[in-house]
Order: C-alpha cells, then structure tokens, then sequence
C-alpha cells in the first residue's frame, strides 16, 4: 500500500512532476497530427522536402518545416543535405523514429476500426447537446 497523499514527500513530489512535464513535451510532439503523418510517410523510407508536403494533404510549408526541426531535435528524424546545385535535403526516421512506427500505426489501425463508432457517439451527442 503507497502513502497517502499528505505522506508523500516534497522532492516525490517534484520528481513526480517533472516526469509528468517531460512526458506530456514528448506526448506532444508524437501526438501532434502532423508528426503522426510525417511519421508513417517517412516510415517507408528517406523523402525529401517537396516530395513529403505533397503527400501529406493541407500541410503549409512553415507548419511542415516546424513539424521537421521539432522531430529532428527530439531525435526521430535526420536531416541530409547532398552539396548539389540545388542542394538536396533527405529526412528519414532515426532508430527512435522507427520505433516510434509500431505505437502509431496501432493508433492508427484502432482509429480506423472504431471510426463508425465514433462518428455514432458524436452524433449521438450533437444532438443531446442541441436540444
């Protein structure tokens, strides 16, 4: 049995709460819309800018270039120039990218089987809010 609450000490506390601000950053980050696609896109190997912007539907160019640097420095995604005229940039998925593939493609596959279900419960709740 833990302690009860008014048991729990001040640096528990702390360390406690700083687990839970690191974990809700990268919570963040890999439930961000636009990572998960990038993410699964990237998952089939090495792209390059333009080629994943149109693939990935509604993205702009600055939400895709923020969504790139904040994978990249959280470790999930390289970045690649090629010295050529113009340069060529690649970004592919690190190891920890990689790993990351199985979680949301999970996600991903339960998304798709229960969409029916959820569209259902919204309606559902629509209207009992409508009326």
């Amino acid at each position: 049995m833990g302690p009860r609450h008014m048991e729990v000490t001040i640096a528990e506390h702390q360390l406690s709460h700083v687990n839970c601000r690191k974990v809700s950053q990268v919570l963040a980050r890999v439930g961000d819309k636009w990572s998960v696609l990038i993410v699964m896109l990237l998952g089939g190997g090495p792209r390059r800018f333009n080629e994943i912007k149109r693939m990935v539907d509604g993205i702009s160019q600055r939400m895709l270039t923020l969504t790139l640097k904040g994978l990249e420095r959280d470790g999930m995604v390289t970045r690649t120039v090629t010295p050529t005229v113009p340069p060529r940039v690649d970004y592919e998925l690190t190891p920890l990218g990689r790993a990351l593939l199985a979680p949301v493609g999970a996600l991903g596959e339960w998304a798709q089987a229960n969409m029916a279900e959820i569209d259902a419960a919204r309606e559902r709740f629509d209207r009992a809010a409508a009326a």
